[in-house]
């Protein structure tokens, strides 16, 4: 059938191989050579290039539900997660998988389950029908996690979380060492009264603090207890904190640094300190974490902070799932740690003379 712009097609009007196969005078084993890549050994130069502009003049693109079949993979990876629609972070975790994929030639399909375990069992059941070459599971926060049900079944990474029977390759950030950068920048500039504001008892709130006394611990240098205040990870919970802790008039009574639990808790003790008459960073220095984009950059002085490797987790998850797919060996059940790097701006400096 000729088309009105004089293009052979069939009936169903999607060019077909065999459109191609006749536009370029060849047989149609000739375009599946070129198409699934066989064609080097079996067809000239000049015939390849004759089916690839046949191709190019019809409009046609090879079946990926055909080729899949024929090779045993789809070329798309699932990706399920629980809170991609609120999350100021995921972004950038998807963009990390989706660019990993594409560059070899997969796509990532994506389904947020909105954190219920039932609609995860649901999502991966549906991807598992689909046929998909893998799957990621991905946290918005860092936590241990039910596996959902039917992961096992394929390929499976777990990214920004760990999984509660140990059973599946997870990738995180490094959250202790993290912790340890950022004190280590704060000895560097001199500081020794410093305290800790934010978080609770999660994992990032654990670890971070843990890692942040690792080295004042090896400084000789211990936090008073009443120097480490959990309030949560909100602007709110930094600022309350940032007052009962600041609001002495004299300054060698009062910490020179603050180490926040994450970048809204620093926002809140950057505004405490303005209220306090605290200039920053002549006369306390503040450091957050996460790096959260359109925000640490944009405060009052720009936040000093350690980063979050989201997009370097979805990149990693992807790759590590590519792996098992091309090897067909699923990852061993590891923990893989991604370095979360300072990202050093304006609230940080000397300590100030008393």
């Amino acid at each position: 059938m000729t088309s009105a712009e004089g293009k052979h097609t069939t009936g169903t009007g999607r060019p077909t191989s065999r459109d191609v196969a006749r536009l370029a005078g060849v047989s149609h084993t000739a375009v599946s050579f070129v198409f699934n890549g066989r064609a080097e050994g079996n067809l000239s130069p000049a015939t390849q290039e004759r089916i690839r502009l046949a191709a190019a003049e019809l409009g046609y693109r090879p079946d990926p539900v055909a080729r899949g079949l024929r090779r045993r993979r789809t070329a798309v990876i699932g990706l399920v997660t629980d809170e991609i629609a609120s999350s100021p972070f995921a972004g950038q975790l998807l963009r990390g998988a989706m660019e990993t994929a594409w560059a070899s030639e997969h796509l990532v399909l994506t389904i947020d389950s909105g954190g219920d375990p039932a609609k995860e069992d649901a999502a991966v059941a549906e991807l598992l029908d689909r046929r998909v070459d893998g799957i990621i599971y991905a946290a918005m926060s860092l936590r241990r996690v039910r596996v959902p049900e039917g992961l096992h079944r394929t390929h499976s990474v777990l990214a920004n979380c760990l999984p509660q029977d140990d059973s599946l390759v997870a990738v995180i950030p490094a959250e202790r060492a993290g912790g340890r950068t950022a004190a280590r920048l704060l000895l560097d500039n001199g500081h020794r009264r410093i305290a800790h504001i934010g978080g609770l008892d999660d994992i990032a709130s654990v670890e971070r603090l843990r890692g942040f006394r690792d080295t004042l611990r090896a400084e000789g240098i211990t936090v008073p207890k009443e120097w480490v205040l959990r309030t949560g990870g909100e602007i709110a919970g930094g600022y309350d904190g940032a007052l009962r802790l600041l609001d002495d008039t004299d300054p060698a009574r009062r910490p020179t640094a603050v180490f926040c639990y994450n970048d809204r808790v620093a926002a809140g003790v950057l505004h405490a300190a303005t209220r306090l008459g605290l200039a920053v960073p002549a006369e306390l220095s503040v450091i957050g974490y996460d790096d959260q984009e359109h925000m640490a950059a944009f405060l009052t002085p720009s936040l000093t902070t350690v980063a979050l490797p989201h997009r370097g987790m979805g990149e990693s998850a992807v790759q590590l799932l590519l792996d098992a797919i091309t090897t067909g060996r699923t990852p061993a059940a590891t923990v893989r740690r991604l370095a979360c790097p300072l990202v050093p701006r304006s609230s940080v400096g000397p300590v100030p003379l008393v």
